[in-house]
């Protein structure tokens, strides 16, 4: 039986529904903080959203125990696991915050039972496979960190931080259960051991991840392929996909059609045609009645772009009027821009991204926004655009329709497959680690927390589970 320690951990960033099992499993919480700070903050609270504590540090103890408890009876096994946690400062800044981090303390490969030889597996899963707790005696199976500084001081994403309470109700606060769900499901092996930046294998062994993981350009596994070939998969942009037959079976149960931009019209040209788009996690949610109008830009920027980031002038609020609006990316968040192009009676908003790279979503929440919103890459925004050029003040002639190809799943391959996260900069502790941020709707594995998520890792709602049920639980 061989060991090791874990180097990377899985980190959520800000930029349970039970199922059915043969025997629960016992997941307890260690509390690893100093007197006075973290779960042993004595700061009074008032008890919120079920969450009975009466001073910070046990209402945080307390809502890691409730997610763990949801995990718990949502997995089987005999052996008891257990989660090292602590509240530490993370890094973060006015605009963004590590929320959490975590992972399997120890993995291990060739114990008793082991399905596969020669390959890693983290502690608690290898725990359950061999019926007895390998872990290293006193060892915590998962160890997990959580950002002690979010919200409450002016250099850490100043707001209202975490909501601790237990009903999923956090409005503009970030949820602590929703997050503490994702890291425990990182420690419990949703993440490779093999190095996405490099494509070395720990010790020269796969994980067990690294059997599911498939280049779906080629069909081969990662544990088929050379170092530099794993590199170039894990920055592929839609490149590569979970081949597991659960996670597969159960895609069609939790994922939407994929949305989709058409474009058409007398003055469409060369831009005419089928554009893949980013969803919003704002918005009303593109469907099978599309929205359809013309496409007119937003130019308030002296390159002929336009942001969007103030109230419009007459001139573009004429422009975008009844019509789809097309605006860049870039200076202030999103919902501004659809905000004020709302407000200036545009039925639909594209927002071109203003760097390389695949089609990503629209992050934000603000539930006054009643018009749909779509995300292009940065070249299909030049493409639009240049159609655009011989546009009157009312008129393009560019028709657009924002709805949906019933024929494909938003966030999944041709061939139905769950893509992963593979942006074309590597992203460490982001990269393979996650779902992809196509999926619709949002899953609680995609690398940053989305305001819709619920408190499930099961279908129809979510694919957690399946994944893990994947690699052995």
């Amino acid at each position: 039986m061989t060991k090791s320690p874990l180097r990377r951990i899985g980190a959520l960033v800000l930029s349970c529904a039970a199922f059915a099992g043969a025997q629960a499993a016992t997941i307890t919480i260690v509390n690893q903080n100093a007197p006075g700070i973290g779960f042993n903050d004595p700061t009074p609270v008032t008890p919120v959203g079920g969450n009975p504590g009466t001073t910070l540090g046990q209402q945080r103890l307390f809502a890691f125990q409730h997610a763990a408890d949801m995990w718990g009876a949502t997995l089987t096994s005999s052996v008891p696991i257990r989660i090292g946690a602590s509240f530490v400062p993370l890094s973060c800044t006015e605009n963004s915050a590590v929320l959490g981090s975590a992972g399997a303390n120890e993995i291990w490969s060739d114990f008793t039972s082991a399905p596969r030889p020669s390959t890693w597996y983290p502690s608690a899963l290898a725990s359950k496979l061999a019926g007895a707790d390998v872990s290293t005696p006193g060892e915590p199976h998962i160890i997990s960190r959580f950002n002690s500084r979010l919200g409450l001081f002016p250099d850490c994403l100043p707001g209202p931080g975490f909501y601790l309470g237990l009903d999923n109700r956090a409005g503009a606060a970030i949820d602590l259960v929703t997050v503490l769900l994702h890291e425990m499901g990182h420690g419990l092996g949703f993440q490779t051991f093999t190095d996405d930046e490099t494509g070395a294998e720990m010790l020269d062994l796969p994980s067990i991840w690294d059997y599911y993981l498939i280049d779906n350009r080629t069909e081969r596994p990662w544990v088929d392929m050379t170092p530099a070939e794993r590199v170039a998969s894990a920055i592929s942009g839609r490149g590569l996909s979970w081949n597991g037959p659960i996670v597969t079976a159960a895609v069609p149960q939790v994922l939407a059609p994929r949305s989709r931009l058409v474009v058409s019209g007398s003055a469409a040209g060369t831009a005419a045609g089928n554009y893949e788009v980013g969803d919003a996690s704002f918005g009303p949610p593109l469907g099978t009645a599309p929205v359809a109008g013309q496409l007119m830009p937003v130019v308030d920027q002296a390159d002929g772009t336009g942001l969007a980031c103030t109230p419009l002038n007459s001139l573009n609020g004429l422009a975008v009027r009844g019509n789809v609006a097309l605006v860049s990316r870039g200076t202030c968040p999103f919902v501004d821009k659809a905000r004020n192009v709302q407000a200036a009676g545009a039925i639909g908003l594209v927002v071109a991204d203003n760097v390389p790279g695949e089609v990503t979503g629209l992050s934000g929440s603000d539930p006054g926004i009643t018009i749909p919103a779509v995300r292009v890459t940065q070249d299909a925004g030049a493409t639009l655009r240049a159609a655009l050029q011989a546009r009157s003040r009312t008129r393009s002639g560019v028709a657009v329709s924002l709805g949906i190809d019933p024929t494909r799943l938003a966030g999944t391959d041709d061939r139905r497959r769950i893509l992963m996260y593979t942006p074309t900069t590597n992203a460490p502790g982001s990269s393979v680690a996650h779902y992809t941020t196509d999926a619709r709707p949002n899953q609680l594995m995609e690398p940053s927390i989305n305001a819709d998520l619920s408190h499930t890792v099961t279908p129809p709602r979510d694919l957690t589970l399946p994944l893990l049920q994947d690699i052995g639980w």
